[in-house]
């Protein structure tokens, strides 16, 4: 029977993930099977006759990754910080140790990109649980400053507070200036644009948008509008989480350009 490993969320038809995963298992040269589940009730209730077919390990997305990190009998120092599970691997008697890969799939795509984050001056959009997910990694490089910024007070004062960085609005962002500034809002997904100052990417090497499209999204047509030296988009991140899960599960790094170029062109030609 081969290895089986699945993706869990709702929706989940759209997931890229089985495409990348098949990739890592050609690289390690085996055979897997990688499955997209859908969570129609709980997530408990999903992952036991996934458990019950063998299953080894998974990734979780929305809306299930605060109910992973409940689920789980152990969770990493990552998870803990996030407050979320993105990967599940499997323990004993149908337990489950949770971690968190998306901090650490960005940092290694910002460090890809050639953009060191330490000592920089480093400005997140949104205070929900995708920035919650990457700033405990993106603390451990060290940068000069963090500043957590939101359409509303409350949530960036709270999300700050727990990790101990500065948070502002929006609308107080103007004159300031930053080396990376990096979206985790879903303005991108609806097409919106953010009510963000121009000038803050002024200084910018890098602004980054967590989201990933064909073409540039609504964030960084503002970033190259205002300045930013370089713009990427967050299909780095999700392969780079992706290869994080995979070492885990089975102990073997896949390298990452190579599949990262593949999935760049196939999301061209989608």
């Amino acid at each position: 029977m081969l290895p089986l490993y699945a993706v869990f969320g709702h929706p989940i038809a759209h997931s890229r993930s089985p495409d990348i995963h098949a990739l890592f298992a050609a690289q390690e040269g085996v055979a897997v099977r990688y499955e997209r589940r859908l969570v129609e009730g709980s997530l408990h209730d999903a992952l036991l006759p996934f458990a019950a077919a063998g299953g080894s390990g998974a990734n979780v997305t929305v809306p299930c990754k605060e109910e992973a990190f409940h689920l789980c009998a152990e969770r990493s120092v990552r998870a803990e910080q996030a407050g979320a599970v993105n990967t599940l691997i499997r323990l004993p008697e149908n337990a489950w140790r949770g971690d968190n890969t998306d901090g650490i799939g960005l940092v290694n795509d910002i460090t890809r990109l050639g953009v060191s984050l330490r000592g920089a001056k480093v400005l997140l959009l949104g205070a929900g649980g995708a920035v919650r997910g990457v700033l405990g990694p993106i603390l451990a490089e060290n940068p000069a400053a963090v500043t957590v910024a939101n359409r509303t007070a409350a949530k960036a004062h709270t999300l700050a507070a727990l990790f101990d960085v500065q948070a502002a609005l929006f609308s107080e962002l103007a004159g300031t200036r930053f080396d990376v500034v990096i979206n985790g809002t879903s303005a991108s997904l609806a097409g919106e644009n953010l009510p963000l100052p121009s000038n803050i990417f002024e200084q910018a090497k890098l602004a980054y948008d967590m989201m990933y499209a064909p073409q540039d999204t609504p964030f960084l047509r503002q970033a190259r509008g205002g300045g930013a030296q370089h713009c990427a988009d967050g299909l780095g991140m999700l392969v780079g989480q992706a290869a994080a899960s995979y070492a885990l599960w089975r102990g073997f790094e896949p390298e990452l350009e190579p599949v990262l170029h593949t999935m760049r062109e196939r999301l061209r030609h989608a």
